[in-house]
């Protein structure tokens, strides 16, 4: 049995006894050696409700296609029960519908390893298997940093801005690399908030924090002043031997400010770097509120050189309108589109059609959200310049980044180059 895997029990839901036999055949194969079956829903429910939940499955594969009650309804109704089991979604209908049941799943909540098509072999099953953990834990924090998403909304005006004057709040650097050669392109800064009590304080609790408050601008100026300061000292290093590009998320709220182009050029010019080093993320969908102001700022930052990135494409509705409008310089596909892609057609049409259409637009491509070698593959094979993801580095602190690249430039993810190269 692999090392990864310890399960050790399972749940096969389908109403075919030889493919119940066969999915058993596969998971003792694996390891697993307490496998349960039934042979439709609403056995299946009684089953799971009857347990204690030390009891329950630690994974359960359901079919889709069953007579009562069928695969979807059998999701539906764990989730309202709050038998939270991981499931695989398995099923020998079309891919586009089985991917469409997992979409569904992940929309309430539940935990998903992931779907395959029937006939089930044993490499898919045990790859599922193999990154249980990563799926269902896709962001996991050491003991040292927990999340604190519930106890944060608590935090208020004060405490964000007594953290802004104790410089608490600071960058986390994820890098950015050549999908063609894997040399280093730059990396993006994150906002990242250490509590001292409540332990790591997410983005998305401490940035609608600060737009609420009106503390966004200092926020977002401190927080750059800080990133520029140590790619500065980057640039001093003996492992940095060209100037990476920085890619800096902007607030759509700061659109609106005249004095924000001259406030960060300003601090470029302070710290000795280019603004062709820059790279501004704007959200995409953001800038329909304001979009005269917003397309004057937009253009006032391109005539200074700083480069313009429409992030999370795909995830909104104003895509081609801002295309159209905005001068952007790069496309940054969502991670939804390319985790995974691999194993989705419908996604793959999509994400070579982005890449197409960038390429015309001649707007460098990022795909982000890579968390394995198919991903990294599916986006170089269709032409995406740049990847971004947990596959190649995590983010992390601003001092660890010119140790990061240099096990990086000798050689240390190998594997990576060489893919890159082959």
């Amino acid at each position: 049995m692999d090392t990864k895997h310890k399960l050790r029990s399972a749940l096969i839901i389908d109403d075919s006894a030889v493919q119940r036999n066969h999915a058993i055949d596969l998971l003792r194969q694996i390891g697993i050696d307490q496998v349960m079956d039934v042979g439709g829903g609403e056995q299946a429910l009684t089953l799971l409700a009857s347990m204690a939940h030390d009891e329950l499955p630690e994974v359960a594969i359901i079919d889709l296609e069953m007579p009562g009650t069928d695969g979807v309804q059998v999701i539906q109704r764990m989730r309202e029960l709050g038998l939270m089991v991981p499931i695989i979604v398995a099923s020998g209908r079309d891919l586009l519908l089985i991917h469409t049941v997992e979409a569904m799943a992940k929309s309430i909540g539940m935990p998903i390893l992931g779907s395959i098509k029937k006939p089930l072999r044993l490499e898919p099953v045990k790859r599922l298997l193999d990154h249980r953990d990563r799926i269902l834990n896709p962001r996991r924090r050491t003991a040292a940093q927990p999340s604190c998403a519930s106890g944060a909304s608590g935090l208020d005006a004060q405490d964000l801005r007594r953290a802004l004057q104790d410089r608490l709040v600071v960058m986390h650097y994820q890098p950015k690399v050549s999908l063609q050669t894997g040399t280093v392109h730059g990396f993006e800064a994150l906002a990242r908030w250490p509590h001292p009590d409540l332990g790591m304080v997410p983005p998305g609790v401490f940035i609608p924090l600060a737009e609420r408050e009106g503390l966004i601008r200092e926020l977002t100026l401190a927080l750059i002043a800080s990133c520029f300061e140590e790619s500065a000292y980057w640039r001093r290093s003996s492992a940095m031997h060209a100037d990476p590009k920085m890619a800096i998320n902007l607030s759509p709220l700061l659109l609106g400010d005249h004095g924000l182009v001259d406030e960060i050029g300003s601090l470029v010019q302070q710290h000795g770097l280019q603004s062709g080093q820059i790279i501004l993320e704007i959200t995409e969908g953001s800038l329909a509120p304001n979009m005269a102001t917003a397309l004057a700022t937009l253009a006032r930052l391109r005539l200074k050189g700083f480069g313009l990135s429409i992030d999370d494409y795909g995830t909104g509705f104003s895509s081609m309108q801002q295309l159209a409008q905005c001068p952007f310089t790069e496309l940054k596909i969502d991670r939804s589109f390319v985790c995974g892609a691999h194993e989705r057609p419908n996604l793959r049409v999509i994400l070579k059609s982005a890449i197409d259409m960038a390429r015309q637009l001649e707007l460098s491509t990022v795909g982000e959200g890579i968390e394995s070698m198919e991903d990294w593959e599916t986006l170089r094979a269709m032409g995406c310049a740049i990847g971004q993801g947990y596959l190649i580095a995590k983010p992390m602190p601003g001092a660890e980044v010119p140790g990061w690249l240099q096990a990086w430039q000798t050689g240390a993810n190998s594997s990576l180059k060489q893919a890159a190269l082959s």
